[in-house]
């Protein structure tokens, strides 16, 4: 007997699912190392779960850590005062610590010109 084909339909929601699980894999390792953003790949998360795991979604969605941003972010794009300034430290912090660390100038021009695009994208976004 030989197993039944998986369907296009199925096998991108497992695609979908693997994403998931992915960035909030990744999006946990955020929380605790500072130069990788949890709350943007929780939220990338939460899109990837709308495709394929209402259950999981729907957990996101009540999650009190990540609720309320992933829900601002879907109706308003928009981005809390607290999480814009803790982002925008955060890119300061590392500019300055690849300063501090004498790190090749222009790497540090990269990471700068880098950061100001993700300033500049944060910055005008609405506010929740």
């Amino acid at each position: 007997m030989s197993s039944p084909a998986i369907s296009r339909r199925d096998a991108m929601r497992i695609v979908w699912l693997i994403l998931g699980f992915t960035s909030l894999a990744l999006g946990a390792l955020g929380i605790v190392l500072p130069l990788l953003p949890a709350t943007p790949l929780i939220i990338l998360a939460a899109f990837f779960f709308a495709k394929s795991s209402p259950a999981m979604h729907d957990w996101l969605l009540k999650n009190r850590t990540f609720g309320k941003a992933i829900r601002d972010w879907r109706d308003r794009r928009a981005i809390s005062r607290k999480g814009k300034i803790a982002a925008i430290v955060a890119m300061a912090l590392t500019l300055v610590l690849s300063i501090a660390l004498d790190t090749d100038l222009k790497i540090v021009a990269i990471q700068a010109l880098a950061l100001c695009g993700a300033a500049t994208f944060i910055l005008t976004r609405n506010t929740a």
